[in-house]
């Protein structure tokens, strides 16, 4: 059977309908990142109170990623993602007419979650119109949604800034969240080809493979990566550097670009080269770059060199979900859920890191070195794990005919 190109396969307007979903849930959920330093004017707090914050819709999107992941397995991921818009207004609506102090923030916080948890129907929906070999491709350009950090880094503060309160961006927020969820309702379908629901055991059988934990480890190194920085960088700039709210969530977002941008690159040489290769090499690059920035070198430099770095986290996001649908491509609804939970709990534990570590030293050096080292440490567990899906994977492709086309 003749193979036909990414722009022939699949549902364009599903993919661009999963990207919009991803992107403005996004930025949505990492709107507390940016508008932590404008909220502390209102609400003092110290290290660790701000990484909390920052950190908390972190959390609830790793929590709610596990229920979407089931619900889009059950219901579709296109209803999933419809009522994972329509909870999102919760937050916001709270965070615009009901805070009032900081313990009633950190709900609001927790709640933003929901929005976090976009990915475990956005990706399903999008990668379930493809075949192995776009895999890659088409879960980075959805994946790509991440670029939502990007419109919050740049103008949440800025609005805060405008309006003169930082409540009014949570009121602002709902108009394109009901935006996207009009174009989703009216474009978006579920593929013809969706797997059927998978029944509870096989919900556990899952969870015993160790490729399920193997994943999960990865992605909560690239995507926990990723977010944590990106919900933090404008407190670090604004700490280390002296830079006012709306400085350091201009520099915060160039940053992010990189990371949100390249994630599509990722998954696109992934298809190429193969996951595994592609995320030694980024692992490598991001390690390299986390433990420079440790040195708090002049500001140029640090952004450079956290940009580099979160051009490699990006870029690993996308790769590692070209080896997702290989290993899982009938449980991709549940595994997608799983291991992006685990991304969320990367994201959740890296402002945890560079808050309490800040606070203990008053020096960002620890925290950095200590993510170097991780991402040093997932360079190792991917190097040995290619070996190993070489030998394992390599009969299963060699049944399935697809040796030539599916690269791990």
């Amino acid at each position: 059977m003749e193979k036909k190109g990414f722009w022939q396969s699949g549902h364009k307007p599903t993919l661009f309908g999963a990207f919009l979903y991803f992107d403005i849930s996004f930025m949505i959920w990492s709107m507390l990142g940016p508008l932590a330093v404008v909220i502390a004017a209102d609400y003092p707090m110290d290290p660790v109170q701000k990484a909390n914050l920052v950190a908390l819709p972190v959390l609830g999107g790793s929590i709610l990623r596990l229920v979407l992941g089931v619900l889009a397995d059950r219901i579709g991921p296109k209803l999933t993602a419809q009522i994972g818009m329509l909870i999102t207004l919760v937050p916001l609506l709270l965070g615009w007419l009901w805070v009032s102090s900081l313990d009633q923030l950190y709900v609001v916080a927790m709640l933003l979650g929901v929005a976090g948890a976009s990915f475990a129907a956005a990706l399903p929906l999008a990668g379930q119109w493809y075949p192995k070999e776009h895999q890659g491709l088409a879960m980075g350009i959805a994946g790509a949604g991440n670029s939502g950090t990007v419109l919050a880094t740049l103008f949440a503060n800025r609005l805060a800034q405008h309006f003169g309160s930082w409540e009014v961006v949570f009121g602002l927020a709902i108009i394109p969240v009901t935006l996207v969820f009009i174009y989703f309702s009216l474009f978006a379908r579920n593929s013809p080809n969706r797997p059927a629901p998978k029944k509870m055991s096989e919900y556990a059988n899952v969870l015993k493979q160790r490729d399920t934990w193997v994943f999960c480890a990865m992605y909560c190194v690239t995507f926990g990566g990723f977010v944590g920085l990106a919900n933090y960088l404008t407190i670090f700039f604004n700490t280390q550097y002296g830079l006012t709210p709306v400085q350091a969530a201009d520099i915060t977002t160039i940053c992010v670009i990189a990371g949100s941008f390249f994630r599509p690159v990722g998954g696109f040489l992934a298809d190429r080269i193969g996951g595994s290769r592609m995320l030694m090499m980024l692992y490598s690059g991001a390690a390299i770059m986390l433990l420079g920035v440790s040195f708090l070198p002049p500001l140029l430099l640090v952004v450079i060199m956290l940009f580099l770095g979160m051009m490699c986290l990006g870029a690993g996001n996308g790769s590692v979900f070209q080896l997702v649908p290989q290993r899982f491509g009938a449980e991709i609804g549940l595994v997608t859920g799983i291991v992006g939970a685990a991304g969320g709990l990367g994201g959740y534990a890296l402002p945890l890191i560079l808050g309490r570590l800040y606070q203990a030293t008053n020096s960002y050096t620890p925290g950095f070195i200590i993510l170097a080292i991780i991402a040093a440490g997932s360079l190792a567990l991917t190097l040995i794990m290619q070996i190993k899906w070489r030998r394992s994977w390599s009969s299963q492709l060699q049944t399935g005919a697809q040796t030539s086309s599916v690269k791990i």
